[in-house]
């Protein structure tokens, strides 16, 4: 019998709440068809923020383990990708889209993969000038071609399928699928930015109630809203000054309350939000036109399909790229704006904080299985933690591939995760340790359902998750003894893998 294929897809600052199977108001029909009738996972995590959390999602290593000292430079031996534990299993492995891990631009050198179509250049999605096909340069893309990211990720792994329908048919195929969006700038196409007029004039206030209680209709959150955070934002971000400068008096520098914007501030964050929307829209388009394709082919139900986000939806407020022309109608080309700390927190509702935190709001990420052939019943959620490090070792399982393969040096650090496979058919409890998160300074360990976090240079914060997933209800001081078992654990594991780091690089 032939093996299961695997198309793995991720999406780039996607908030846990904004397609439409996980509480979202967006059209999203493909990707909400794929959750329905397959899994959803309702406490699903990332690294934090893109490159953690691909690093983690390929290798099957966290991030601390497998460093990127520099984009060049290689991963260590036994943290290779994920093609080289499925092609001596006969997979035929194929990328396209974002990379953002070590060992560019060789993907498919270094990488494992046979074809590979990469983009460099995220700070752009018309006008895209670094991409390369199969590890070598193509030319700037044309914007009057009609090009834009997410349709040329999304084509090229068309290509792909039909390269491999037409001379590698009787192979199983592993298609990883890195699409930009919804990451800054946001940029989309006219008519997907039209679909949206007007959805957003009432406010990020009016809108996370409206998705909160959605979530809830839903069986995924059963936890109460969280306040926005006025005075929380990156640390990198323009200053209100610089922001007015440089985008207008129509950007907000902070989540305050939507009354408190001005009409013209109301009018730009509603198009900001329309964009972003408009993103996602697109995206899913994309990702109907992949699952149309294996229909065809007669692999989709012999397929799993695993769908992510990096991290949850980011409030930086930057430039970079070309700049940003005010004079620009915003998701052009000429224009670069990003989502910010408003719109941010209510595309992560219920949750607190936002793209490189490692609280909820920047950690949750959904995750959808759909596996006709291996998940026999349909429309299910799956209550029981899981991480990016998970991915691997459930890959491993489904497609009968080695965790200790030859090149793997048997004194390597052990994969991390652990497989999925046994709640596919049934939600219950996997035995597990820990998971792990540190980033930037911000740190954090779950076991059961407590969690340790702790802001960069802050005190540890203690949270029952089981009651209060949206981390509003402090418990270090209550729980004393708590904090210093977990804190232990933390300080254990992370001196671990700095360890486990640095004799890599020697």
């Amino acid at each position: 019998m032939k093996k299961t294929n695997v198309l793995m897809i991720v999406a780039d600052d996607l908030g846990i709440s904004d397609i439409g199977c996980y509480g979202g108001e967006l059209s999203t029909p493909n990707l909400d068809a794929l959750g329905r009738s397959g899994l959803r996972f309702t406490q699903h995590y990332s690294a934090g923020r893109c490159w953690p959390s691909r690093a983690c999602l390929l290798t099957g290593q966290y991030y601390q383990q497998v460093p990127q000292h520099s984009p060049e430079g290689p991963l260590p031996d036994w943290g290779r990708t994920i093609p080289h534990y499925l092609k001596p299993k006969g997979y035929r492995c194929y990328h396209t889209g974002k990379w953002h891990v070590n060992q560019v631009p060789t993907i498919i050198k270094h990488g494992g993969f046979d074809r590979s179509y990469y983009i460099r250049d995220y700070d752009r999605n018309f006008a895209v000038r670094d991409h390369q096909l199969d590890d070598q340069p193509l030319p700037p893309a044309d914007p009057s071609s009609g090009y834009y990211s997410s349709t040329a990720i999304a084509g090229y792994g068309l290509d792909f399928l039909n390269e491999h329908e037409k001379d590698h048919a009787d192979k199983p195929f592993f298609l990883y699928v890195g699409f930009i969006a919804p990451h800054f700038p946001l940029h989309a196409p006219r008519e997907d930015i039209d679909f949206y007029r007007g959805r957003y004039d009432a406010g990020w206030d009016q809108l996370r109630e409206e998705r909160l209680q959605r979530l809830r209709a839903e069986g995924l959150v059963s936890c109460e809203l969280s306040p926005r955070q006025p005075k929380v934002k990156p640390a990198w971000n323009f200053t209100p000054a610089q922001l007015n400068e440089q985008i207008g008096p129509g950007e907000a520098s902070n989540a305050c309350a939507w009354d408190e914007l001005t009409d013209e501030q109301k009018r730009f964050q509603a198009q900001k939000m329309e964009i972003h929307a408009a993103m996602i829209h697109r995206m899913d388009r994309e990702i109907g036109r992949l699952t149309d394709k294996l229909k065809a082919m007669g692999e989709y139900d012999n397929t799993v399909i695993l769908f992510v986000s990096d991290n949850g939806a980011s409030a930086e407020q930057i430039i970079r790229g070309d700049g940003h022309d005010k004079s620009a109608t915003p998701g052009t080309e000429e224009s670069y704006l990003c989502l910010g700390p408003g719109w941010s927190t209510n595309c992560n509702t219920p949750f607190r904080y936002h793209k490189s935190w490692v609280h909820e709001g920047g950690i949750a990420s959904p995750l959808i299985v759909h596996w006709p052939a291996g998940i026999p019943a349909s429309g299910g959620r799956r209550q029981a933690p899981s991480h990016f490090v998970d991915l691997l070792p459930t890959l491993l399982d489904i497609c009968g591939a080695d965790a200790i393969p030859e090149w793997r040096n048997p004194n390597a650090p052990p994969l991390p995760g652990v497989s999925l496979l046994p709640v596919f058919n049934e939600d219950r409890e996997i035995p597990r340790d820990f998971i792990f998160f540190s980033h930037i300074g911000h740190r954090a360990i779950r076991v059961g359902d407590w969690k340790l976090v702790a802001l960069k240079d802050g005190p540890w914060e203690l949270y029952d998750l089981a009651t209060d997933r949206s981390e509003l209800h402090n418990l270090a001081d209550q729980q004393p003894g708590k904090v210093t078992e977990l804190e232990a654990l933390w300080e254990t594991n992370a001196n671990l893998y700095e360890t486990q780091s640095g004799e890599q690089r020697k």
